[in-house]
């Protein structure tokens, strides 16, 4: 009972955390799954049913990535990353989605799956906040073909929340994303991880035209004054213990 009674405190307190942020809301959802079969399965529900479910409820900017990974590993995973301007909006969408004819005709094959052919192995929700210098989704301004486009998604982990909040601080304060604005990074989402499972952390994607334009662009980074005088205070020392780099394609249907 005891137990029952810290998790229904934790999740009211994100809760409040969630109802009295200013920025987008994100939920980042991962989809595992291991064969070409799962692979379309999900690629129908989401083009045909999810999107456009979204869509009709005027969320909007839904992203769709598939690593480039994929093709070589056995653990292959589909990013779905959709931004919410409340926690009541993220909460209430299964609800709003079972009254919606047009998603439940859409999506049947994909809800009422058999047992023995699901369409992924496992999937997991990730939920972030926006940073303050960074507190709405921003759609990339590119010009090539869309499938040369490349989408960077990093996860940094940090050791203790206070060196999270280090991080955090100096992605705002100390001026980490203005450098990536400086530079053209085309940054779309920069978010603290609220719930998931490698706290504490946070995540942000940025885009490319292609690879090349990836590498010129982290070249340009590295080479940037204000981030070499960054990485030399003190404060901002060993703040993260674990970074993931997943290079991404869009889908063909994402939003962007």
């Amino acid at each position: 009972m005891k137990k029952r009674i810290t998790f229904f405190a934790a999740f009211f307190c994100v809760a409040f955390s969630f109802q009295s942020f200013a920025g987008d809301i994100y939920a980042i959802t991962v989809y595992h799954f291991t064969d070409a079969s799962q692979e379309t399965a999900l690629d129908t529900y989401l083009q045909t049913a999810y999107l456009p479910a979204l869509h009709r409820k005027a969320i909007k900017n839904v992203g769709v990535f598939k690593p480039i990974a994929n093709d070589t590993v056995a653990d292959k995973i589909i990013y779905v990353i959709v931004p919410y301007k409340s926690f009541d909006e993220f909460v209430n969408l299964p609800a709003r989605l079972m009254t919606d004819n047009l998603y439940k005709t859409a999506a049947a094959s994909y809800l009422n799956a058999d047992y023995k052919n699901p369409p992924y192995k496992r999937m997991e929700t990730i939920m972030l906040t926006a940073f303050p210098m960074a507190q709405q989704l921003t759609l990339p301004n590119l010009k090539s073909p869309k499938a040369e486009h490349i989408y960077e998604l990093r996860s940094y982990e940090s050791p203790t929340e206070n060196y999270h909040k280090s991080k955090v601080k100096m992605f705002n304060q100390g001026g980490e994303v203005t450098i990536f604005k400086n530079i053209n990074a085309n940054a779309i989402f920069y978010g603290d991880v609220i719930t998931g499972s490698r706290m504490p952390n946070l995540m942000y994607l940025t885009s490319y035209e292609n690879m090349a334009d990836r590498d010129a662009h982290w070249e340009s980074f590295r080479d940037n004054a204000e981030w070499k005088k960054l990485t030399t205070l003190e404060e901002y020392k060993n703040n993260v213990s674990k970074a993931d780099i997943i290079l991404m394609h869009a889908a063909s249907y994402s939003d962007y």
